[in-house]
């Protein structure tokens, strides 16, 4: 059974403490009473009066914007009825406390002016005493202005609290996506190498098992080699580009594509290095998988402050869709203010990809185990 209520539980204790100040509206039907002054009516008036207010006292926190007009109307009326009993305008200062949390700039501003409007033209109008008169459509405004400073910052704050589960909802996709590109640039090239080397070893196997062993071992080390990956990319390592470049020699030789590289000793930092090794990788994997190519030349030189990697390839081509790993390429390439180029081979054969990356003179050579 849902447990009853008077407030929300996010508002806390603080309204059942505002309460106090209704008290002052049954201080002078109190003491009559225990003089044996009050009558029966005006006591069942004040009971009335009384529960009318704290039910819509106790709605007021449960409903927001325009649901807060009959409240604030209620209030007001319990103000116009009572004005003239000790106490009786303090249900004004609530019904602007209430004006101020409608929602916009200009309707609480305007709620509140009209609560402390009805409340001058009713002591005016009843000649309530000068204190009442004004102290009346004062304390509104004073009320009323408090609560709407605070319904500001706490609107403030729900704002900065949404904005920043926006923040750490964003961050979690691209942190997502960020690990797919991942495993789909680790494992994607790797997997392919072990189903090439299996391939090989099944067919060797009944006529040579021996080098088929020798194959299988190969399978063993890369795998290995694929774990070591996972576990650096998780602990957020990237391989490095001289890696990349011996490993993307092993891929095209066990996928019998004739390999040429031509790398220039060039000065990179961890940053550009990262995304040259992620763009070689991909490159190189896709020439495997979909180029059906004999050969594939490989170039990486720095000119004019500028790296170029360039793979092309003499294989079938085509204007295929790009998929995750051409789309991350772009992603990480582009934000380092670089671009990539996919298009036709220099004699219409093939495809030539270039990756073009701003880049500082290499200070130490690249070292690569081909």
């Amino acid at each position: 059974m849902k447990r009853f209520r008077l407030l929300p539980s996010e508002v806390g204790w603080l309204p059942y403490a505002w309460l106090v100040y209704g008290a002052t509206f049954l201080v002078s039907p109190f003491i009559r009473w225990r003089n044996g002054q009050l009558g029966a009516t005006e006591g069942l008036v004040t009971l009335l009066a009384t529960a009318i207010f704290l039910a819509s006292y106790f709605r007021g926190y449960w409903v927001r914007g325009r649901a807060l007009l009959p409240i604030i109307a209620v209030q007001m009326l319990l103000g116009v009825v009572f004005m003239t009993r000790p106490g009786g305008f303090v249900f004004f200062v609530y019904a602007a406390s209430f004006a101020a949390q409608l929602d916009g700039r200009r309707a609480p501003v305007r709620g509140i002016g009209a609560v402390a409007a009805v409340a001058l033209a009713t002591g005016a109008l009843l000649f309530v005493p000068p204190a009442i008169l004004f102290a009346a459509p004062a304390l509104s405004i004073i009320i009323g202005a408090a609560t709407l400073q605070q319904m500001r910052m706490r609107r403030a704050n729900e704002s900065l609290l949404r904005a920043r589960e926006q923040v750490e909802r964003l961050a979690a996709v691209a942190e997502r996506e960020r690990i797919a590109r991942d495993l789909h640039d680790i494992l994607g090239h790797t997997l392919s190498l072990i189903v090439l080397k299996s391939e090989l070893a099944a067919k060797l196997a009944p006529r040579d098992a021996t080098r088929a062993a020798r194959e299988m071992r190969d399978v063993e080390e890369v795998s290995r080699k694929a774990l070591q990956k996972v576990r650096e990319a998780i602990r957020g390592y990237r391989a490095s580009l001289a890696d990349e470049l011996a490993q993307s020699h092993t891929l095209l030789d066990a996928a019998g594509i004739r390999s040429t590289f031509d790398t220039e000793p060039a000065g990179l930092d961890r940053a550009v290095e990262e995304v040259l090794a992620f763009a070689l990788r991909e490159a190189v994997t896709n020439v495997v998988r979909h180029a059906r190519a004999k050969s594939c030349r490989v170039s990486l030189r720095t000119s004019g402050g500028e790296c170029f990697l360039v793979v092309e390839d003499d294989g079938i081509g085509g204007d295929a869709p790009e998929g995750n790993g051409l789309r991350g390429m772009h992603e990480r390439v582009t934000a380092l203010d670089g671009s990539v180029v996919r298009a036709r081979g220099a004699d219409g054969r093939g495809t030539r990809l270039e990756v073009r990356i701003p880049a500082p003179a290499r200070t130490e050579p690249l070292r690569v185990a081909l």
